[in-house]
């Protein structure tokens, strides 16, 4: 059985880390055998994970209507990072986070959706920041609205049309959730948002109906013109990010 670490390659293809793409997706990847657990029985095990409540996941969320915001009726609820990658399910490792390390998955619904259909769940970590927090409710708020998308299904079109995953995982819709959801809670944005905010803003983010129609000319063409303005307002977009949690230097095309 394929072993894949956190900070490994994702083997999508993506070139993100594996802790940033595919995990928490891993039934959409081809690992081998994944032994013999079904989606249900996947399911079964992580509703079974006591909810937790860390930083600010209760209050944000007891503050959203999903229902006005989405149309659907559903819950948001949290379960413990780590116990959820314990569970091993696709033999991909999960060793101990390094310290100060903060992060949160959108669990693929597939798994859980027979076992609790009106829950959706997000791992999250015990130190998790709310830059990341809010991340993940808007890639939630987003798939509920109508996209569909979780992080992670649009990364085999980005490696076949050789656009960068983020481009496709992040919809012009997913930037607008960020937004409302970032000055609802007055929230700092870490780098990689307030990137995306940028871009959101200036309407350059690709919109969810052109991901799903697959029009690779007007998707590169797209794309292209992202890594274009990025490149071109780099001062700009340096002096944005430069003082945010996740700034790694100036960011280039190549980013």
């Amino acid at each position: 059985m394929v072993k894949i670490g956190r900070n490994d390659l994702c083997p999508c293809g993506s070139g993100k880390k594996f802790k940033k793409c595919h995990l928490g997706k891993e039934e959409e990847l081809k690992l081998g055998n994944p032994g013999e657990l079904s989606l249900e029985e996947m399911g079964e095990k992580i509703t079974a994970l006591p909810p937790v409540t860390y930083g600010r996941s209760a209050e944000i969320v007891e503050d959203l209507d999903i229902k006005e915001l989405t149309g659907r009726s559903m819950g948001i609820r949290f379960v413990d990072l780590k116990a959820y990658g314990d569970l091993d399910f696709y033999g991909s490792s999960h060793p101990q986070r390094e310290k100060g390390e903060s992060g949160g998955v959108f669990i693929n619904v597939r798994k859980t959706m027979k076992a609790d259909p009106d829950n959706i769940y997000l791992a999250i970590s015990e130190d998790i920041e709310d830059s990341t927090l809010i991340h993940e409710l808007a890639h939630v708020l987003d798939y509920l609205g109508g996209s569909r998308l979780m992080p992670g299904m649009t990364a085999p079109l980005g490696y076949e049309l050789e656009i960068p995953a983020e481009h496709l995982e992040h919809p012009l819709e997913f930037g607008e959730k960020l937004i409302f959801l970032q000055e609802r809670f007055g929230v700092r944005l870490d780098a990689d948002d307030a990137i995306i905010a940028y871009l959101c803003q200036k309407e350059l983010l690709i919109r969810k109906k052109e991901i799903r129609e697959k029009n690779s000319f007007l998707l590169k063409n797209k794309s292209d013109r992202i890594l274009r303005v990025l490149g071109e307002n780099s001062e700009e977009i340096d002096a944005l990010i430069r003082n945010r949690s996740g700034y790694i230097g100036p960011r280039t095309v190549d980013d």
